[in-house]
């Protein structure tokens, strides 16, 4: 029970994507997060923060990730700091000997992680779990090219209010959003937005995907002029494994 209780705690507070605490925080001061509440304060006095400049990867022949999602029950909000689809019944992520289960993803508008300085104009975060409430993120770039199927069909059924949580009238084929090559860099660090946990898993993968330019567009002007990007954080001598 204490286990449950510690992972239904998690699941809540997982980024901004969902209400876990009342304090209001917006992307147009993060340097200000850990001074907004308590309970923030990890976003000022962490040493192990994300997002982070992958630069300079030891090798440390790391496999291909193992990730085959299939199309399930989804639902999709935009909760004003994101769009976020979120998965009753995910798909198993196996790492460190560790069962993790797909919960949610959602976009950042442009990338929060750079790859060798370079910052991508959106990236989708999918965040898994694993039932000791152990978080895992797999972190997914998206390169300007041709249309996406499963993002045109999120664009469809997006509802026109905030904080409005609407089932998706069609499953998605996650396929579209994740790359054919599945090399990844690995890193510890936290959750991007309050409160800012350490501790969780990354996997940012190398191979990018496509969205054409007018989608792109649209998921930025959803998320906002000032975007839904927290700022590079220092690394703090943190290694960061391909």
């Amino acid at each position: 029970m204490k286990k449950k209780l510690c992972l239904l705690a998690l699941l809540s507070s997982m980024a901004s994507y969902t209400h876990a605490h009342d304090t209001a925080w917006s992307y147009e001061a993060p340097a200000e997060w850990g001074n907004l509440s308590t309970d923030f304060q990890t976003c000022k006095s962490g040493v192990n923060q994300s997002p982070v400049d992958i630069r300079q990867a030891v090798n440390g022949q790391l496999p291909p990730l193992t990730l085959s999602y299939q199309a399930r029950k989804e639902s999709i909000v935009n909760n004003g700091h994101t769009i976020q689809i979120n998965v009753k019944e995910g798909d198993a992520l196996k790492l460190d000997g560790e069962d993790f289960t797909l919960r949610q993803f959602h976009f950042h508008t442009p990338s929060e992680n750079l790859i060798d300085g370079k910052r991508y104009p959106m990236a989708a975060h999918f965040v898994h779990a694993s039932k000791d409430g152990h978080l895992a993120v797999v972190g997914v770039m998206f390169e300007a090219g041709a249309e996406n199927p499963a993002l045109a069909e999120i664009l469809r059924e997006m509802p026109a209010e905030v904080n409005k949580e609407m089932a998706l009238k069609h499953s998605l084929n996650l396929s579209a959003l994740i790359p054919g090559d599945k090399h990844y860099y690995r890193f510890s660090g936290s959750l991007t937005t309050p409160p800012c946990t350490e501790g969780v898993r990354w996997l940012v993968l190398k191979q990018p995907v496509y969205a054409s330019a007018e989608q792109l567009k649209k998921f930025t002007s959803l998320l906002g002029e000032h975007g839904n990007s927290r700022p590079v954080q220092p690394l703090n001598g943190r290694v960061i494994v391909e």
